[in-house]
């Protein structure tokens, strides 16, 4: 078993902030934003309007990756959310990666307190990165923070990436009266 070098330097912070104009069909557009720090294996994750509007998040998680052809990452995360909703809050994010194919989900319970029932949600992204720069694929949500009486969504992904800025746009139901398009942009630094 190697020894890890005592006067090796501590893994660098990686910190990642995006922010979402999320733009449904019949309803009032607004802004939601995720802020994330990463240090090592250790995941802190802040995030406004996303598990519902007028409510706040707050994570910890750890992560665990690993591959070489095949590469994975997979982090458990807790935290409390406050606002609209309120209560713990526990889910998990992972990512998977083979050549210029990836895959991405993220999913959380909300157990429920109070006036806050109990729920579900899920994002997830299947990707094609054809340029270094250029990322297509296929997305689909469980949200209840708009849809209409949809349960799951469905569309496509379009994202642009320069050096450490990376533009999206998401539309989900692209053919239905309940169609709704996300623009982000993501800063790492």
């Amino acid at each position: 078993m190697a020894q890890a070098d005592a006067s090796a330097p501590p893994p660098a912070w990686s910190f990642l902030a995006t922010g979402f104009w999320n733009m449904p069909r019949h309803e009032g557009s607004y802004g939601s934003g995720i802020f994330t720090a990463d240090h090592g294996s250790l995941h802190l994750e802040a995030r406004v309007n996303y598990e519902a509007i007028h409510a706040q998040s707050a994570f910890i998680g750890w992560s665990f990756s690993g591959g070489e052809t095949v590469q994975y990452k997979i982090t458990p995360i807790v935290g409390f959310v406050a606002g609209s909703a309120h209560g713990p809050i526990v889910g998990a994010e992972a990512s998977l990666a083979i050549s210029k194919f990836d895959y991405y989900i993220e999913a959380e319970y909300l157990p429920g307190t109070g006036s806050t029932t109990p729920y579900t949600y899920a994002w997830s992204e299947l990707g094609y990165r054809p340029l270094p720069w250029l990322r297509l694929g296929l997305v689909a949500q469980r949200t209840r923070i708009y849809g209409g009486d949809r349960e799951f969504q469905r569309g496509g992904l379009l994202q642009l990436t320069f050096g450490k800025v990376t533009g999206s746009v998401y539309c989900f139901n692209p053919a239905s009266q309940d169609q709704v398009v996300i623009a982000a942009v993501s800063l790492a630094f």
